[in-house]
Protein backbone atom coordinates (compact mmCIF):
# COMPACT_ATOMS: atom_id res chain seq x y z
CA UNK A 1 0.00 0.00 0.00
CA UNK A 2 1.35 3.25 -0.85
CA UNK A 3 1.49 6.40 1.28
CA UNK A 4 -1.10 8.49 0.39
CA UNK A 5 -3.51 5.75 0.51
CA UNK A 6 -2.23 4.24 3.91
CA UNK A 7 -3.29 8.05 4.84
CA UNK A 8 -6.22 8.21 3.55
CA UNK A 9 -6.81 4.40 5.56
CA UNK A 10 -6.11 5.78 8.96
CA UNK A 11 -8.64 8.27 8.71
CA UNK A 12 -11.98 6.33 6.50
CA UNK A 13 -12.58 3.12 7.41
CA UNK A 14 -14.32 2.76 3.46
CA UNK A 15 -13.08 5.06 0.87
CA UNK A 16 -14.19 4.42 -2.80
CA UNK A 17 -13.05 6.41 -6.23
CA UNK A 18 -14.31 6.39 -9.78
CA UNK A 19 -16.13 3.40 -8.60
CA UNK A 20 -17.97 2.10 -11.88
CA UNK A 21 -20.00 -1.39 -12.70
CA UNK A 22 -21.75 -2.36 -16.26
CA UNK A 23 -23.58 -5.84 -16.94
CA UNK A 24 -22.91 -5.36 -20.77
CA UNK A 25 -19.82 -3.92 -22.04
CA UNK A 26 -17.19 -1.91 -20.30
CA UNK A 27 -17.54 -0.13 -17.33
CA UNK A 28 -16.63 2.97 -18.95
CA UNK A 29 -19.23 2.49 -22.11
CA UNK A 30 -22.45 3.66 -22.42
CA UNK A 31 -24.04 0.91 -20.82
CA UNK A 32 -22.68 1.19 -17.66
CA UNK A 33 -25.26 1.53 -14.36
CA UNK A 34 -22.82 2.88 -11.93
CA UNK A 35 -20.84 5.96 -13.38
CA UNK A 36 -17.71 7.28 -11.32
CA UNK A 37 -19.22 6.58 -8.02
CA UNK A 38 -17.09 8.11 -4.72
CA UNK A 39 -17.86 7.72 -1.70
CA UNK A 40 -16.26 8.17 1.81
CA UNK A 41 -17.29 6.32 5.10
CA UNK A 42 -16.26 7.23 8.33
CA UNK A 43 -16.15 5.90 11.96
CA UNK A 44 -18.83 6.86 14.01
CA UNK A 45 -21.25 7.87 10.81
CA UNK A 46 -23.78 6.50 8.76
CA UNK A 47 -24.15 7.26 4.93
CA UNK A 48 -27.69 6.72 3.39
CA UNK A 49 -27.61 6.17 -0.19
CA UNK A 50 -31.61 6.85 -1.36
CA UNK A 51 -32.67 6.85 -5.02
CA UNK A 52 -35.18 5.25 -7.24
CA UNK A 53 -35.20 2.16 -8.33
CA UNK A 54 -32.33 1.19 -10.71
CA UNK A 55 -30.37 4.16 -10.26
CA UNK A 56 -27.34 1.96 -9.18
CA UNK A 57 -27.69 1.84 -5.14
CA UNK A 58 -27.95 -1.57 -4.96
CA UNK A 59 -25.12 -2.65 -7.85
CA UNK A 60 -22.36 0.23 -5.80
CA UNK A 61 -23.23 -2.45 -2.24
CA UNK A 62 -22.64 -5.23 -4.20
CA UNK A 63 -19.32 -3.76 -5.73
CA UNK A 64 -17.91 -2.79 -2.42
CA UNK A 65 -17.54 -7.19 -1.49
CA UNK A 66 -17.45 -8.30 -4.80
CA UNK A 67 -20.91 -9.89 -5.31
CA UNK A 68 -22.01 -7.53 -8.24
CA UNK A 69 -21.66 -10.21 -11.17
CA UNK A 70 -20.95 -7.68 -13.65
CA UNK A 71 -17.16 -5.49 -14.24
CA UNK A 72 -16.27 -3.57 -12.42
CA UNK A 73 -14.15 -0.87 -12.72
CA UNK A 74 -12.50 1.48 -9.87
CA UNK A 75 -9.65 3.87 -9.37
CA UNK A 76 -9.20 3.44 -5.75
CA UNK A 77 -11.33 0.46 -2.80
CA UNK A 78 -9.93 0.78 0.53
CA UNK A 79 -11.41 -1.08 3.46
CA UNK A 80 -10.33 -0.70 7.46
CA UNK A 81 -6.98 -0.18 5.82
CA UNK A 82 -6.81 -2.70 3.41
CA UNK A 83 -6.43 -1.81 -0.05
CA UNK A 84 -8.73 -4.38 -2.56
CA UNK A 85 -8.81 -1.77 -5.61
CA UNK A 86 -6.69 -5.24 -7.01
CA UNK A 87 -9.61 -7.64 -6.40
CA UNK A 88 -11.90 -5.73 -8.45
CA UNK A 89 -11.80 -5.40 -12.14
CA UNK A 90 -12.17 -8.88 -12.35
CA UNK A 91 -14.82 -8.95 -15.00
CA UNK A 92 -18.40 -11.08 -14.67
CA UNK A 93 -17.03 -14.21 -13.51
CA UNK A 94 -15.22 -12.91 -10.63
CA UNK A 95 -11.96 -13.41 -11.26
CA UNK A 96 -9.55 -17.06 -10.22
CA UNK A 97 -10.74 -19.17 -6.77
CA UNK A 98 -7.87 -16.75 -4.88
CA UNK A 99 -9.27 -13.81 -5.58
CA UNK A 100 -12.46 -14.97 -4.40
CA UNK A 101 -10.97 -16.58 -1.48
CA UNK A 102 -9.59 -12.72 -0.80
CA UNK A 103 -13.04 -11.62 -0.88
CA UNK A 104 -14.59 -14.07 1.52
CA UNK A 105 -11.92 -12.96 4.23
CA UNK A 106 -13.31 -9.11 3.75
CA UNK A 107 -17.01 -10.47 4.16
CA UNK A 108 -18.67 -10.95 7.62
CA UNK A 109 -15.12 -10.18 9.65
CA UNK A 110 -14.29 -7.05 7.77
CA UNK A 111 -17.74 -5.91 6.10
CA UNK A 112 -21.52 -7.27 7.26
CA UNK A 113 -23.58 -7.21 4.29
CA UNK A 114 -27.73 -7.31 4.24
CA UNK A 115 -28.31 -7.69 1.08
CA UNK A 116 -32.23 -7.60 -0.51
CA UNK A 117 -34.51 -10.71 -1.34
CA UNK A 118 -34.29 -13.01 2.00
CA UNK A 119 -36.14 -15.48 1.23
CA UNK A 120 -33.64 -16.13 -2.22
CA UNK A 121 -30.41 -14.95 0.40
CA UNK A 122 -31.10 -17.93 2.94
CA UNK A 123 -30.90 -21.32 2.81
CA UNK A 124 -34.22 -22.89 2.33
CA UNK A 125 -33.09 -26.16 3.68
CA UNK A 126 -31.44 -25.06 6.45
CA UNK A 127 -32.15 -23.77 9.95
CA UNK A 128 -31.48 -20.23 10.73
CA UNK A 129 -29.97 -20.74 13.34
CA UNK A 130 -26.85 -22.67 12.20
CA UNK A 131 -26.83 -19.92 8.97
CA UNK A 132 -26.39 -16.91 11.53
CA UNK A 133 -23.69 -19.00 13.53
CA UNK A 134 -21.59 -19.75 10.23
CA UNK A 135 -21.57 -16.20 9.53
CA UNK A 136 -19.20 -15.71 12.65
CA UNK A 137 -17.51 -18.93 12.75
CA UNK A 138 -15.96 -18.42 8.80
CA UNK A 139 -14.80 -15.21 10.60
CA UNK A 140 -13.00 -16.84 13.44
CA UNK A 141 -15.89 -15.45 15.84
CA UNK A 142 -17.53 -16.75 19.04
CA UNK A 143 -21.19 -15.66 19.11
CA UNK A 144 -24.11 -15.51 21.59
CA UNK A 145 -26.80 -17.09 19.00
CA UNK A 146 -29.47 -16.21 21.55
CA UNK A 147 -28.49 -13.13 22.50
CA UNK A 148 -28.05 -11.67 18.87
CA UNK A 149 -31.18 -13.08 17.53
CA UNK A 150 -33.28 -11.42 20.61
CA UNK A 151 -31.33 -8.22 19.34
CA UNK A 152 -32.74 -8.20 16.07
CA UNK A 153 -36.49 -9.16 17.46
CA UNK A 154 -36.19 -12.81 17.01
CA UNK A 155 -36.69 -15.63 19.92
CA UNK A 156 -34.30 -17.99 20.62
CA UNK A 157 -36.34 -20.87 20.02
CA UNK A 158 -36.68 -19.64 16.06
CA UNK A 159 -32.60 -20.21 15.95
CA UNK A 160 -34.82 -23.96 15.26
CA UNK A 161 -36.92 -23.18 12.08
CA UNK A 162 -36.59 -22.58 8.36
CA UNK A 163 -37.09 -19.61 6.24
CA UNK A 164 -39.91 -20.93 4.78
CA UNK A 165 -41.31 -21.27 8.38
CA UNK A 166 -41.12 -17.69 8.85
CA UNK A 167 -42.93 -14.51 7.90
CA UNK A 168 -41.29 -12.11 5.38
CA UNK A 169 -40.11 -9.83 8.50
CA UNK A 170 -38.36 -12.61 10.58
CA UNK A 171 -36.39 -13.92 7.38
CA UNK A 172 -34.91 -10.01 6.85
CA UNK A 173 -34.10 -9.98 10.47
CA UNK A 174 -32.35 -13.45 10.51
CA UNK A 175 -30.43 -12.15 7.58
CA UNK A 176 -29.59 -8.89 9.75
CA UNK A 177 -28.21 -11.19 12.57
CA UNK A 178 -25.69 -12.84 10.26
CA UNK A 179 -24.68 -9.60 8.66
CA UNK A 180 -23.34 -8.59 12.57
CA UNK A 181 -22.75 -11.77 13.86
CA UNK A 182 -18.59 -11.43 13.55
CA UNK A 183 -19.33 -8.23 14.76
CA UNK A 184 -17.50 -6.44 11.57
CA UNK A 185 -16.25 -2.65 11.67
CA UNK A 186 -18.20 -1.96 8.80
CA UNK A 187 -22.03 -2.92 7.52
CA UNK A 188 -23.58 -2.23 4.41
CA UNK A 189 -27.18 -2.61 4.48
CA UNK A 190 -29.32 -2.83 1.66
CA UNK A 191 -32.96 -2.22 2.58
CA UNK A 192 -32.78 -3.87 5.78
CA UNK A 193 -35.87 -2.99 7.05
CA UNK A 194 -38.20 -3.52 3.59
CA UNK A 195 -40.06 -6.19 4.88
CA UNK A 196 -40.31 -5.12 9.04
CA UNK A 197 -43.55 -3.80 10.79
CA UNK A 198 -42.93 -0.27 12.34
CA UNK A 199 -42.02 -1.97 15.37
CA UNK A 200 -39.53 -4.57 14.47
CA UNK A 201 -38.15 -1.67 12.14
CA UNK A 202 -37.87 0.58 15.44
CA UNK A 203 -35.43 -2.13 16.98
CA UNK A 204 -33.17 -2.89 14.00
CA UNK A 205 -32.49 0.94 13.48
CA UNK A 206 -32.06 1.94 17.02
CA UNK A 207 -29.92 -1.54 16.81
CA UNK A 208 -27.83 -0.06 13.68
CA UNK A 209 -27.81 3.20 14.80
CA UNK A 210 -26.36 2.32 18.59
CA UNK A 211 -23.27 0.37 16.55
CA UNK A 212 -22.45 3.65 14.50
CA UNK A 213 -22.70 5.27 17.61
CA UNK A 214 -19.95 3.52 19.39
CA UNK A 215 -17.86 3.94 16.23
CA UNK A 216 -18.96 1.48 13.61
CA UNK A 217 -19.69 2.49 9.94
CA UNK A 218 -23.05 2.01 8.11
CA UNK A 219 -23.42 2.54 4.67
CA UNK A 220 -27.75 2.36 4.74
CA UNK A 221 -29.15 1.87 1.42
CA UNK A 222 -32.85 2.03 1.40
CA UNK A 223 -35.95 4.00 -0.39
CA UNK A 224 -37.52 4.94 3.39
CA UNK A 225 -36.64 8.56 3.97
CA UNK A 226 -38.30 8.11 7.35
CA UNK A 227 -36.19 5.08 7.88
CA UNK A 228 -33.28 6.94 6.28
CA UNK A 229 -33.94 10.00 8.66
CA UNK A 230 -34.00 8.00 11.87
CA UNK A 231 -30.13 6.31 11.55
CA UNK A 232 -28.35 8.36 9.19
CA UNK A 233 -25.95 11.61 9.65
CA UNK A 234 -25.21 12.21 6.06
CA UNK A 235 -26.99 11.21 2.68
CA UNK A 236 -26.00 10.86 -0.90
CA UNK A 237 -28.96 11.00 -3.67
CA UNK A 238 -28.23 8.69 -6.47
CA UNK A 239 -29.87 8.83 -10.50
CA UNK A 240 -28.92 6.95 -13.28
CA UNK A 241 -25.84 5.33 -11.91
CA UNK A 242 -24.33 8.82 -10.41
CA UNK A 243 -24.45 10.28 -7.30
CA UNK A 244 -26.21 13.87 -7.79
CA UNK A 245 -26.10 15.24 -4.32
CA UNK A 246 -24.97 14.92 -0.88
CA UNK A 247 -24.72 16.14 2.15
CA UNK A 248 -26.08 16.15 6.28
CA UNK A 249 -29.69 14.55 6.07
CA UNK A 250 -31.58 16.96 7.78
CA UNK A 251 -30.55 19.60 5.30
CA UNK A 252 -30.85 17.60 2.37
CA UNK A 253 -34.55 16.52 3.21
CA UNK A 254 -35.42 19.86 3.98
CA UNK A 255 -33.91 21.63 0.76
CA UNK A 256 -33.00 19.13 -2.05
CA UNK A 257 -30.95 21.40 -4.53
CA UNK A 258 -31.55 18.49 -7.38
CA UNK A 259 -34.25 17.44 -9.69
CA UNK A 260 -33.80 14.23 -8.23
CA UNK A 261 -33.56 15.32 -4.42
CA UNK A 262 -37.03 16.99 -5.08
CA UNK A 263 -38.84 14.37 -6.89
CA UNK A 264 -37.79 11.83 -3.86
CA UNK A 265 -39.19 13.76 -1.44
CA UNK A 266 -42.33 15.18 -2.99
CA UNK A 267 -43.55 11.64 -3.66
CA UNK A 268 -43.69 10.15 0.02
CA UNK A 269 -46.83 10.05 1.41
CA UNK A 270 -46.69 11.32 4.74
CA UNK A 271 -50.19 13.07 6.01
CA UNK A 272 -51.03 12.71 2.55
CA UNK A 273 -54.88 11.28 3.17
CA UNK A 274 -57.02 8.87 1.34
CA UNK A 275 -57.63 10.17 -2.44
CA UNK A 276 -55.43 12.75 -2.93
CA UNK A 277 -53.00 12.16 -5.71
CA UNK A 278 -48.81 11.52 -4.31
CA UNK A 279 -47.55 12.74 -8.01
CA UNK A 280 -49.66 16.08 -8.23
CA UNK A 281 -47.69 16.42 -11.97
CA UNK A 282 -49.53 14.04 -13.18
CA UNK A 283 -53.51 14.64 -14.92
CA UNK A 284 -55.33 15.37 -12.12
CA UNK A 285 -58.09 12.69 -11.66
CA UNK A 286 -61.29 12.25 -9.23
CA UNK A 287 -60.38 11.19 -5.79
CA UNK A 288 -60.57 7.68 -4.66
CA UNK A 289 -61.33 6.62 -1.95
CA UNK A 290 -64.73 6.16 0.27
CA UNK A 291 -66.43 7.80 -2.69
CA UNK A 292 -66.24 4.97 -4.66
CA UNK A 293 -67.66 3.14 -1.42
CA UNK A 294 -71.49 3.40 -0.49
CA UNK A 295 -71.38 4.68 3.17
CA UNK A 296 -74.00 6.58 5.59
CA UNK A 297 -75.34 2.78 6.81
CA UNK A 298 -75.58 1.31 2.98
CA UNK A 299 -72.76 -1.31 3.00
CA UNK A 300 -72.38 -3.01 -0.41
CA UNK A 301 -72.07 -6.64 -0.85
CA UNK A 302 -69.04 -8.57 -0.55
CA UNK A 303 -66.52 -9.33 -3.52
CA UNK A 304 -64.41 -11.02 -1.12
CA UNK A 305 -65.41 -12.66 2.42
CA UNK A 306 -63.06 -14.39 5.02
CA UNK A 307 -65.53 -16.53 7.57
CA UNK A 308 -63.70 -18.06 11.02
CA UNK A 309 -60.90 -18.90 8.52
CA UNK A 310 -57.98 -20.99 11.21
CA UNK A 311 -54.29 -22.06 9.41
CA UNK A 312 -52.06 -24.39 11.09
CA UNK A 313 -48.93 -24.87 9.49
CA UNK A 314 -47.47 -28.63 9.44
CA UNK A 315 -45.99 -29.69 12.69
CA UNK A 316 -46.96 -26.38 14.64
CA UNK A 317 -48.45 -26.32 18.01
CA UNK A 318 -50.17 -23.02 18.03
CA UNK A 319 -52.00 -22.04 15.00
CA UNK A 320 -50.75 -19.05 12.74
CA UNK A 321 -54.19 -17.74 11.98
CA UNK A 322 -57.15 -17.86 14.42
CA UNK A 323 -60.82 -17.69 13.90
CA UNK A 324 -60.01 -14.83 11.40
CA UNK A 325 -62.87 -12.94 9.85
CA UNK A 326 -63.10 -10.18 6.99
CA UNK A 327 -64.73 -8.74 4.16
CA UNK A 328 -63.84 -6.28 1.43
CA UNK A 329 -66.36 -4.91 -1.11
CA UNK A 330 -65.60 -3.76 -5.06
CA UNK A 331 -64.29 -0.77 -4.92
CA UNK A 332 -62.98 -0.55 -1.31
CA UNK A 333 -59.57 -0.88 -0.26
CA UNK A 334 -59.31 -3.06 3.75
CA UNK A 335 -55.41 -2.64 5.02
CA UNK A 336 -54.09 -5.18 6.99
CA UNK A 337 -51.76 -4.20 9.81
CA UNK A 338 -49.98 -5.86 12.38
CA UNK A 339 -46.54 -6.72 13.59
CA UNK A 340 -44.18 -9.10 12.21
CA UNK A 341 -45.57 -12.93 12.62
CA UNK A 342 -49.08 -11.65 13.49
CA UNK A 343 -50.23 -13.84 11.11
CA UNK A 344 -50.89 -10.64 7.83
CA UNK A 345 -49.18 -12.95 4.79
CA UNK A 346 -50.65 -16.20 6.06
CA UNK A 347 -54.10 -15.23 5.98
CA UNK A 348 -53.85 -13.48 2.60
CA UNK A 349 -52.91 -16.71 1.40
CA UNK A 350 -55.49 -18.55 3.04
CA UNK A 351 -57.82 -16.22 1.18
CA UNK A 352 -56.54 -17.10 -2.01
CA UNK A 353 -56.75 -20.48 -1.14
CA UNK A 354 -53.30 -21.21 -1.91
CA UNK A 355 -53.08 -22.91 1.76
CA UNK A 356 -55.57 -24.88 3.58
CA UNK A 357 -57.92 -23.25 6.37
CA UNK A 358 -58.63 -25.87 9.17
CA UNK A 359 -61.67 -23.98 9.95
CA UNK A 360 -63.88 -21.66 7.61
CA UNK A 361 -64.86 -20.33 4.39
CA UNK A 362 -63.97 -18.14 1.61
CA UNK A 363 -66.72 -16.86 -0.78
CA UNK A 364 -66.37 -14.56 -3.64
CA UNK A 365 -68.99 -12.33 -4.45
CA UNK A 366 -71.52 -14.18 -2.12
CA UNK A 367 -70.85 -17.59 -3.43
CA UNK A 368 -68.84 -20.10 -2.22
CA UNK A 369 -65.24 -20.23 -2.89
CA UNK A 370 -62.40 -22.58 -0.82
CA UNK A 371 -65.84 -25.02 -0.28
CA UNK A 372 -65.47 -25.80 -4.24
CA UNK A 373 -62.83 -28.98 -5.61
CA UNK A 374 -59.90 -27.47 -6.66
CA UNK A 375 -61.10 -27.81 -10.67
CA UNK A 376 -63.84 -25.35 -10.22
CA UNK A 377 -61.96 -23.14 -7.92
CA UNK A 378 -59.00 -23.24 -11.18
CA UNK A 379 -61.97 -21.71 -13.70
CA UNK A 380 -62.97 -18.95 -11.25
CA UNK A 381 -59.26 -17.95 -10.16
CA UNK A 382 -58.54 -15.62 -12.66
CA UNK A 383 -61.02 -12.87 -10.70
CA UNK A 384 -58.61 -13.18 -7.92
CA UNK A 385 -54.76 -12.09 -7.93
CA UNK A 386 -52.19 -11.66 -5.75
CA UNK A 387 -49.04 -9.41 -5.19
CA UNK A 388 -46.48 -11.24 -3.04
CA UNK A 389 -43.55 -10.52 -0.68
CA UNK A 390 -40.14 -11.73 -2.05
CA UNK A 391 -40.89 -11.44 -5.41
CA UNK A 392 -37.63 -12.81 -6.66
CA UNK A 393 -38.57 -16.13 -5.33
CA UNK A 394 -41.76 -16.30 -7.40
CA UNK A 395 -40.16 -15.91 -10.50
CA UNK A 396 -39.24 -19.12 -12.65
CA UNK A 397 -35.09 -17.45 -13.22
CA UNK A 398 -34.71 -18.73 -16.41
CA UNK A 399 -37.87 -16.82 -17.89
CA UNK A 400 -37.48 -12.94 -19.06
CA UNK A 401 -40.23 -11.01 -17.92
CA UNK A 402 -41.82 -11.36 -21.63
CA UNK A 403 -42.66 -14.82 -20.94
CA UNK A 404 -43.27 -14.25 -17.30
CA UNK A 405 -46.30 -12.10 -18.04
CA UNK A 406 -47.66 -13.73 -20.96
CA UNK A 407 -47.46 -17.00 -19.04
CA UNK A 408 -49.87 -15.24 -16.55
CA UNK A 409 -52.47 -13.75 -19.46
CA UNK A 410 -55.58 -15.65 -20.18
CA UNK A 411 -55.15 -18.17 -23.24
CA UNK A 412 -55.29 -16.03 -26.51
CA UNK A 413 -56.45 -12.98 -27.19
CA UNK A 414 -58.75 -11.02 -24.88
CA UNK A 415 -61.96 -11.02 -26.85
CA UNK A 416 -63.61 -8.04 -25.80
CA UNK A 417 -60.27 -6.12 -26.91
CA UNK A 418 -58.57 -8.03 -29.44
CA UNK A 419 -55.61 -7.25 -27.79
CA UNK A 420 -52.89 -9.67 -28.62
CA UNK A 421 -50.35 -11.38 -26.00
CA UNK A 422 -47.54 -8.91 -26.93
CA UNK A 423 -49.58 -5.65 -26.97
CA UNK A 424 -50.91 -6.80 -23.96
CA UNK A 425 -47.36 -7.48 -22.04
CA UNK A 426 -46.15 -3.72 -23.53
CA UNK A 427 -49.57 -2.39 -22.12
CA UNK A 428 -48.98 -4.27 -18.42
CA UNK A 429 -44.97 -2.84 -18.67
CA UNK A 430 -46.43 0.61 -19.37
CA UNK A 431 -48.79 0.41 -16.42
CA UNK A 432 -46.17 -0.10 -14.00
CA UNK A 433 -43.95 2.37 -15.64
CA UNK A 434 -41.57 -0.13 -16.79
CA UNK A 435 -39.81 0.68 -20.50
CA UNK A 436 -40.90 -2.21 -23.24
CA UNK A 437 -36.96 -2.80 -23.31
CA UNK A 438 -37.50 -4.30 -19.83
CA UNK A 439 -39.33 -7.35 -21.67
CA UNK A 440 -36.10 -8.93 -22.63
CA UNK A 441 -34.32 -9.15 -19.03
CA UNK A 442 -34.60 -11.79 -16.45
CA UNK A 443 -35.29 -11.27 -12.60
CA UNK A 444 -31.63 -11.38 -11.44
CA UNK A 445 -30.73 -8.55 -13.77
CA UNK A 446 -33.63 -6.08 -12.37
CA UNK A 447 -33.76 -4.36 -9.20
CA UNK A 448 -35.33 -5.20 -6.38
CA UNK A 449 -37.82 -2.28 -7.49
CA UNK A 450 -38.08 -3.31 -10.50
CA UNK A 451 -38.65 -7.01 -9.82
CA UNK A 452 -41.53 -5.57 -7.69
CA UNK A 453 -43.55 -3.83 -10.81
CA UNK A 454 -43.24 -6.87 -12.57
CA UNK A 455 -44.69 -8.66 -10.30
CA UNK A 456 -47.63 -6.45 -9.71
CA UNK A 457 -47.83 -6.33 -13.59
CA UNK A 458 -48.13 -10.18 -13.18
CA UNK A 459 -51.27 -9.94 -10.82
CA UNK A 460 -53.13 -7.49 -13.19
CA UNK A 461 -52.62 -9.52 -16.71
CA UNK A 462 -55.75 -11.65 -15.76
CA UNK A 463 -57.79 -8.19 -14.98
CA UNK A 464 -58.83 -9.26 -11.71
CA UNK A 465 -61.59 -8.20 -9.43
CA UNK A 466 -60.23 -8.33 -6.13
CA UNK A 467 -56.39 -8.19 -5.81
CA UNK A 468 -54.68 -9.63 -2.57
CA UNK A 469 -51.57 -7.24 -2.36
CA UNK A 470 -48.81 -8.22 0.20
CA UNK A 471 -46.34 -5.58 0.98
CA UNK A 472 -46.73 -4.72 -2.96
CA UNK A 473 -44.77 -1.03 -2.49
CA UNK A 474 -41.90 -2.46 0.07
CA UNK A 475 -39.14 -2.57 -2.03
CA UNK A 476 -39.76 0.62 -4.13
CA UNK A 477 -38.11 3.87 -3.50
CA UNK A 478 -40.85 6.99 -2.88
CA UNK A 479 -41.65 8.38 -6.44
CA UNK A 480 -42.03 4.90 -7.68
CA UNK A 481 -43.75 3.88 -4.58
CA UNK A 482 -46.29 6.68 -5.38
CA UNK A 483 -47.10 5.88 -8.93
CA UNK A 484 -47.87 2.58 -7.71
CA UNK A 485 -50.26 3.47 -5.42
CA UNK A 486 -51.70 6.20 -7.43
CA UNK A 487 -51.64 3.09 -10.40
CA UNK A 488 -53.54 0.72 -7.86
CA UNK A 489 -56.52 3.88 -7.06
CA UNK A 490 -56.59 4.67 -11.21
CA UNK A 491 -57.54 0.80 -11.37
CA UNK A 492 -60.20 0.40 -8.31
CA UNK A 493 -62.05 3.57 -9.79
CA UNK A 494 -62.17 2.44 -13.67
CA UNK A 495 -62.22 -1.58 -12.47
CA UNK A 496 -64.55 -1.44 -9.15
CA UNK A 497 -61.22 -3.66 -7.71
CA UNK A 498 -61.75 -5.02 -4.34
CA UNK A 499 -58.13 -4.54 -2.72
CA UNK A 500 -56.67 -6.46 0.65
CA UNK A 501 -53.48 -4.43 1.29
CA UNK A 502 -50.85 -5.84 3.45
CA UNK A 503 -48.29 -3.08 4.64
CA UNK A 504 -46.46 -2.11 7.69
CA UNK A 505 -45.79 1.36 6.64
CA UNK A 506 -48.86 3.75 8.10
CA UNK A 507 -48.43 6.23 5.75
CA UNK A 508 -49.41 3.63 2.95
CA UNK A 509 -51.92 2.54 4.76
CA UNK A 510 -53.28 5.89 5.79
CA UNK A 511 -53.24 7.03 2.35
CA UNK A 512 -54.92 3.48 0.17
CA UNK A 513 -57.26 2.30 3.02
CA UNK A 514 -60.72 2.78 3.67
CA UNK A 515 -61.08 0.32 6.31
CA UNK A 516 -58.23 -1.15 8.41
CA UNK A 517 -57.99 -4.56 9.99
CA UNK A 518 -55.38 -5.35 13.15
CA UNK A 519 -54.14 -8.40 13.59
CA UNK A 520 -52.27 -9.45 17.06
CA UNK A 521 -51.17 -13.38 17.37
CA UNK A 522 -52.92 -14.62 14.43
CA UNK A 523 -56.17 -12.74 15.18
CA UNK A 524 -58.68 -9.92 14.20
CA UNK A 525 -59.01 -7.77 17.20
CA UNK A 526 -60.17 -4.44 15.21
CA UNK A 527 -61.30 -3.16 12.54
CA UNK A 528 -63.13 0.15 11.44
CA UNK A 529 -62.64 3.27 9.18
CA UNK A 530 -58.99 3.71 8.84
CA UNK A 531 -59.21 7.67 10.15
CA UNK A 532 -60.99 6.56 12.71
CA UNK A 533 -58.56 3.22 14.01
CA UNK A 534 -55.66 5.39 13.30
CA UNK A 535 -56.38 8.28 15.85
CA UNK A 536 -58.32 6.08 18.10
CA UNK A 537 -57.39 2.49 18.53
CA UNK A 538 -58.87 0.46 20.63
CA UNK A 539 -56.20 -2.43 21.35
CA UNK A 540 -53.62 -0.27 19.66
CA UNK A 541 -52.43 -0.26 16.08
CA UNK A 542 -49.09 -2.66 16.59
CA UNK A 543 -47.54 -2.45 13.38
Amino acid sequence: MNTSTASIAAENTVDVRNLRVAFTGSPDGPDAVVRGVDLTLVPGRCLALVGESGSGKSVTARALVGLTGGRVAVDRLVINGQDLTDLVDRGPRGGTRAVERAWRRVRGAQVGTVLQDALGSLDPLRAIGPEVADAARLAGRGIDLPALLTSVGLEPADAARRPGELSGGMRQRALIAAALAADPPVVVADEPTTALDTTRQAVVLDLLRARVEAGGTLLFITHDLAAARRVADDVAIMDSGRIVETGAIGQILANPVSDEGRRLIASVPWERPRGERLLVAQVPTAPAGPSTVEHGGVERAAALEGAGLTVRYRGAKEPSVREASLHVAAGETLGLVGESGSGKSTLLRALATLIPSETGTVCLNGEPFSALPERRRRERRARMAMIVQDPLGSFEPRWNVNKILTDALPRGSRPETGVSAEDRVGQLLESVHLPASMATAKPVELSGGQRQRVAIARALAVNPEVLLCDEPVSALDASVQARVLDLLDELQRERGLAIVLVSHDLGVIRHSSDRIAVMENGRIVETGETESVLASPLRGVPV
